[in-house]
């Protein structure tokens, strides 16, 4: 059955796609359930813009629109249209039109009743409501008004005929519609939850409407544990703990996740400030290197955060910069300064911090589990690129842009897992993890970290673009490898079993004379120079000397 659900006018990237989810999560496509290929059907009103509140939607049943329309954060509800017109005149002949079956049930003597007048783009005074009100005389009611609590609520609803662009969706003709309310969006819990009135707080803590419309784009829902790596102040798990779901957290900063700024101002205080359930834990630990014991996956239904992407805070990891740059070798700390000491951290960029989390998102999510987290993005020519991370575990399934300012934004990302985690996709990850470790700084240096990071969309159509590496060493007989989205010095590494060094001299137009050092053994290898031409440079390790 076609519904009229109106939004609110904030956020219009955010409408639907929350919309999608919550209808996922409720089980508005039956057997498809956990296909998300599936979508609602929508169509506009005649003569709106698409970013006009008003949207008519086909549902299957009017308790799945009442329970998403409790739920969201967005839809400021859900109507059973009873007529629409250009004017009242129009409005009326539609109504007396509408089924007298969907009708009179709600018109009956033993019910009570309420009429809200609303409008979109102008303000109406309150006699010219009540003049409003009084024109719907033609509809027979027969039972009590009742302002307070009615058992049935309807509402008239009035857009403005505005053709400028006067911040306003463009609307060509005034159109008027009239309906039975199904649901509609209680949001009077967010000012409860407003940052002004939190009691710990940090510089990157989310906005609590954002955080509520991340928890719904994740499903988070009773019986489900939500995790989030960069759990900072905790806003994205209050959030999903409010909507009913057990939550775990981690952060790289022990200060944070230990005892915040006192005994009464940490995370569990934000917790306890709301009457919510505690995290089930929260974690010192280090997205780069993740504390999960090896074969353990599939363990949170979602996961949802913020990764910090340098604008207010940086992100961080394990090992300062002499440790990373091999200045100092790895250290232990003393038995009796472990209480208070606090790890040196080294600068994580973006490209590494986003390689990580599909990981760590591909290995530790159930199937069907939800990725949700902010990307951000450059704005150019007043649109922002679509070139978003990919990973082969993962759909995408929704982008929501949020405008930060004329040249910066960031996207809300929606993923869902759709394959399981394979080793060769853990083998690729962790090739990967060697590859930034050895040449970060270096990429940072050339400028080309950005080029350099791990499309895994790349490993899994990698055969389009494999390269045959023939070797000859004194150890063995001629051998091939298979280059695929791994640099020629990992390979090698794999091959001898042993940390490597490769400089490359051209010595002819065909081959580079290359020589491998792994320990005290230097062993030579002729590269073909096709070959060296096909590399993808994005990938590519080894530097012509």
């Amino acid at each position: 059955m076609w519904y009229l659900c109106v939004f609110y006018h904030r956020l219009l990237d955010f409408r639907k796609p929350e919309f999608e989810s919550l209808a996922h999560l409720f089980g508005a496509f039956g057997e498809n359930r956990s296909s998300h290929d599936s979508v609602l059907q929508w169509r506009l009103p005649k003569d709106h813009h698409p970013n006009s509140p008003f949207h008519f939607v086909h549902f299957p049943s009017e308790e799945l629109a009442r329970k998403l329309a409790n739920r969201s954060i967005l839809v400021k509800g859900i109507y059973e249209l009873w007529g629409e017109g250009y004017d009242y005149e129009e409005l009326e002949e539609a109504v007396k039109s509408y089924p007298d079956e969907r009708k009179l049930p709600y018109l009956g003597s033993e019910s009570t009743f309420k009429i809200t007048v609303d409008s979109f783009g102008k303000v109406l005074s309150l006699q010219q409501q009540n003049e409003r009100i009084e024109g719907l005389s033609f509809i027979p009611f027969k039972g009590r008004v009742n302002l307070k609590n009615p058992d049935h609520n309807f509402w008239l609803m009035e857009t403005d005929a505005h053709e400028t662009n006067n911040g306003l969706p463009p609307v060509v003709q005034r159109r008027i519609f009239f309906g039975r309310e199904v649901g509609g969006a209680d949001r009077k819990f967010i000012p409860m939850y407003q940052l002004k009135t939190r009691n710990y707080l940090g510089p990157t803590s989310m906005d609590a409407e954002m955080a509520f419309l991340m928890a719904n784009q994740a499903q988070a829902a009773p019986g489900k544990l939500v995790y989030d790596p960069f759990v900072g102040t905790g806003s994205i798990l209050v959030s999903a703990a409010h909507f009913g779901a057990m939550t775990m957290g981690a952060d790289i900063d022990i200060r944070v996740v230990l005892d915040g700024r006192g005994p009464d101002c940490n995370v569990w205080s934000n917790f306890k400030q709301y009457g919510l359930p505690m995290p089930v834990g929260l974690l010192r630990a280090d997205n780069n290197l993740p504390p999960w014991r090896p074969g353990l996956k599939e363990v949170f239904d979602a996961i949802i955060c913020d990764p910090p992407y340098g604008v207010r805070a940086g992100g961080r990891k394990s090992g300062g910069r002499k440790l990373l740059k091999g200045i100092i070798g790895p250290y232990t700390v003393p038995d009796d300064k472990r209480a208070d000491h606090i790890p040196s951290t080294a600068a994580y960029t973006l490209v590494e911090c986003v390689h990580d989390l599909l990981d760590l998102a591909a290995r530790m999510l159930v199937m069907n589990g939800r990725l949700v987290f902010f990307y951000p993005v450059l704005r150019e020519d007043g649109s922002a690129e679509n070139h978003f991370p990919e990973h082969p575990c993962f759909k995408l399934v929704a982008t929501s842009e949020q405008m930060l300012s004329s040249r910066y934004s960031r996207v809300l990302l929606t993923m869902v897992k759709t394959s399981f985690y394979t080793e060769e996709l853990a083998l690729a990850a962790k090739i990967k993890h060697l590859e930034f470790k050895e040449n970060h700084l270096k990429w940072l240096e050339d400028g080309t970290l950005h080029s350099s990071v791990f499309s895994p969309s790349d490993a899994e159509s990698a055969s389009e673009h494999q390269i045959a590496i023939i070797a000859r060493t004194k150890l063995a007989k001629p051998f091939e490898v298979r280059y695929s989205a791994i640099s020629a010095r990992t390979v090698f590494e794999l091959f001898l079993g042993a940390p490597v060094t490769i400089r490359v001299v051209l010595s002819s137009a065909k081959f580079a004379n290359a020589t491998i050092v792994s320990g005290s053994v230097a062993e030579e290898v002729s590269i073909h120079q096709e070959d060296m031409a096909k590399m993808p440079s994005r990938y590519a390790c080894i530097r012509k000397s």
